[in-house]
């Protein structure tokens, strides 16, 4: 395993709007993690390009997580072709914050064994409640 695989893992959350601010702000009232651990990028105002080199430069040159709000659309394309490169990046789509904040608090977790982590983490938090029957 490449040490570029190897936390700290920094997290980037790249969404429509302001919802990505919205979600790491309750991240940090819930866990305040360290500062730079995520760090969100709104699609607002951004061509593709523009969207593009924002993603890339969040992301940095360690080890990163793209978050996205939806599998498609400009913010999944934009963090696919940050992802391009063979290297130390993979993308999450589809997130929530129970995933965010397993995330902060498993960062030093290799890369892919972090992924696989963060999407069973959010699949066990999407639940149904059911009353109780009378």
């Amino acid at each position: 395993m490449s040490d570029s695989l190897v936390g700290p893992v920094r997290g980037i959350l790249v969404t429509h709007g302001q919802m990505g601010s919205g979600m790491v702000d309750a991240v940090r009232r819930i866990a305040d993690p360290p500062e730079g651990a995520l760090v969100p990028v709104s699609n607002s105002g951004m061509g593709p390009d523009e969207l593009l080199r924002a993603v890339v430069e969040a992301a940095g040159e360690g080890p990163a997580i793209i978050f996205t709000d939806l599998q498609s659309g400009s913010c999944a394309l934009a963090a696919r072709f940050a992802c391009r490169e063979p290297g130390g990046r993979r993308i999450v789509h589809g997130t929530n914050l129970p995933m965010l904040l397993d995330f902060v608090f498993h960062r030093d977790l290799p890369l892919d064994d972090l992924v696989r982590r963060l999407v069973q983490k959010g699949r066990e938090a999407v639940r149904a409640f059911e009353p109780e029957p009378r």
